[in-house]
């Protein structure tokens, strides 16, 4: 899962960083509003937290923006922190397109909470959990496990295994998998998906799932009883 942060405050936005990468998540960091503008016509997130308080363009036009590109398409869930707490400013956000509004200051378990939930909504729809033959992955604590036995899985291997959840029977390529495990002019070299991927699929063998090596495209998640 990929996340973008427009926050100004170096201090705050590096905390975010860190806390939400020590979740799995693969992070990018705009300090404006311009930079913020550019990034999400750039590259496609699984969520925006995006203050309003930012210099350049503040954070309603970046949203605004958001909201119109592609004919008024983009459907990225928007968590709005703003130190702004009048009725008005609240329901400009919401009604220009946010998810959710979180006031400054705020607690990180909460805000974790609201990620992991907006980004289940987004991408999982009502349902928290994703089931794969004897494998169950939990969305919002971000744990498998297999017949309920917790299925020990670094941050990296996590959101590999979130990505390939979500192409089952379907080609994952390196290159959509570094995009989900590295922020912003960050690079992982092919030899480094290679290692994650070996790790991960030794773990999913005692579940009997197969990811299979697909010469020169990618990596297969099968669907269960399919074989390999």
């Amino acid at each position: 899962m990929r996340l973008l942060i427009a926050e100004d405050d170096p201090l705050l936005a590096d905390g975010l960083k860190r806390t939400l990468e020590a979740n799995g998540f693969a992070v990018d960091h705009a300090p404006d509003g311009n930079s913020a503008d550019h990034m999400a016509s750039s590259q496609t997130y699984d969520l925006i937290i995006l203050d309003l308080g930012l210099p350049g363009l503040d954070g309603f036009s970046v949203l605004k923006r958001l909201r119109r590109r592609a004919g008024g398409s983009s459907t990225t869930p928007v968590l709005v922190l703003t130190a702004r707490t009048g009725l008005d400013d609240r329901v400009k956000g919401l009604n220009l397109g946010a998810d959710d509004y979180l006031p400054k200051p705020f607690a990180l378990p909460e805000l974790e909470a609201r990620v992991r939930a907006l980004v289940r909504r987004g991408k999982f729809g009502a349902s928290p959990q994703l089931q794969h033959g004897r494998l169950r992955f939990d969305t919002i604590g971000r744990r498998a496990s297999v017949d309920d036995q917790p299925l020990e899985l670094s941050a990296r291997e996590v959101s590999m295994l979130e990505t390939l959840l979500l192409s089952v029977g379907r080609v994952v390529s390196k290159e959509q998998l570094a995009e989900q495990l590295t922020g912003w002019g960050e690079v992982v070299g092919t030899n480094a998906i290679e290692v994650y991927i070996h790790r991960l699929r030794k773990k999913l063998e005692t579940a009997g799932i197969s990811v299979r090596t697909v010469r020169g495209l990618g990596y297969l998640l099968e669907k269960p009883g399919s074989g390999s």
